[in-house]
């Protein structure tokens, strides 16, 4: 895992130096701003230094937790994203776990009636959901749900002061969940079932399925005991993939949404050029998909016997 987030870490300073002198993008928006007082930002950011000693120097304010000072407002970028980090797991996490839960049981009985009508309309289901842009699915939701039909909230994660939706404040958080959710669930649901389907053909006809079923064994034990047991490993390594995946989508997604959340801090950021949050977001989605990647190399010792280190 540190290998892995100092070679971002240097991809992503490398990336943002490239793009141009925070100081010159200063500059270019407030001409009046005289030279003395540039140089002393300059200075102030660090930016008279070298390149590497930049690098470290940022790195280590990194590890300590110290993102740096936005360009704008000159807040500290820990206070901006702190807020906003439980929103973007409360979104994501709950979006996988449904999405895989539901995968399984719709991706276990294609495979058990392959090519069957059942399974041609799980597949152009899922082929639609894998193709499909979210932000374009998300406006659609808002437009049905919202603007039409009046169900549910178009945006944020709980309703105005004064303006609970469903006249409870924890009914009124789960409202603003649904259509977000929904957009998020839909894509990975059709990623999980395409993968766990490939994998459960294959392993059905596999010679110890076909001794498990003539010893007598009990179809669902075979299914979902023996066959499903080793399907799931490369569907869980794809799903800390599809964190990644959702995180990398969450800004547009987030932002259709106005999600109070990374994605959309991201976006703001981005529009800003404020290079001080961009990094430190880019940090904290990074750390993110470390953590999620070990979880699942943890969960593996425990479905699969066979990766368990002796």
């Amino acid at each position: 895992m540190i290998p892995v987030a100092l070679g971002i870490s240097i991809v992503a300073f490398v990336t943002m130096y490239a793009a141009g002198d925070p100081i010159s993008l200063i500059r270019a928006g407030k001409p009046n701003v005289d030279q003395t007082t540039l140089n002393a930002l300059r200075a102030y950011y660090g930016l008279d230094q070298p390149v590497p000693i930049q690098y470290l120097n940022w790195l280590t304010n990194i590890l300590q937790l110290n993102f740096g000072k936005s360009l704008y407002g000159g807040q500290p970028v820990i206070y901006i994203i702190g807020p906003k980090i439980w929103p973007t797991i409360e979104l994501q996490v709950v979006s996988l776990l449904i999405a895989f839960a539901i995968s399984i049981p719709i991706a276990v009985n294609s495979a058990r009636k392959p090519y069957s009508k059942q399974d041609v309309i799980v597949t152009s289901f899922s082929l639609f959901g894998v193709s499909m842009p979210t932000f374009w699915f998300g406006l659609i939701l808002i437009i049905v749900f919202s603007f039409t039909l009046g169900w549910l909230p178009s945006a944020g994660a709980v309703g105005a002061a004064g303006f609970l939706w469903w006249g409870n404040p924890i009914l009124d958080q789960i409202a603003h969940l649904i259509l977000p959710v929904a957009v998020l669930v839909y894509v990975s649901l059709a990623q999980n079932i395409r993968l766990i389907r490939a994998n459960m053909l294959e392993i059905l006809r596999s010679d110890y399925i076909l001794a498990a079923r003539a010893s007598g064994i009990s179809e669902r034990k075979v299914v979902y005991g023996y066959a499903l047991r080793n399907a799931i490993t490369p569907a869980l390594t794809f799903l800390a993939i599809a964190l990644g995946g959702m995180i990398a989508g969450a800004p547009m997604t987030e932002y259709v949404f106005s999600w109070p959340g990374l994605g959309r801090q991201y976006v703001q950021s981005t529009l800003n050029l404020d290079f001080p949050t961009i990094m430190g977001i880019t940090m904290i989605i990074t750390v993110m998909m470390l953590i999620a990647n070990l979880i699942m190399d943890i969960l593996y010792v425990y479905i699969d016997p066979r990766v368990r280190i002796r």
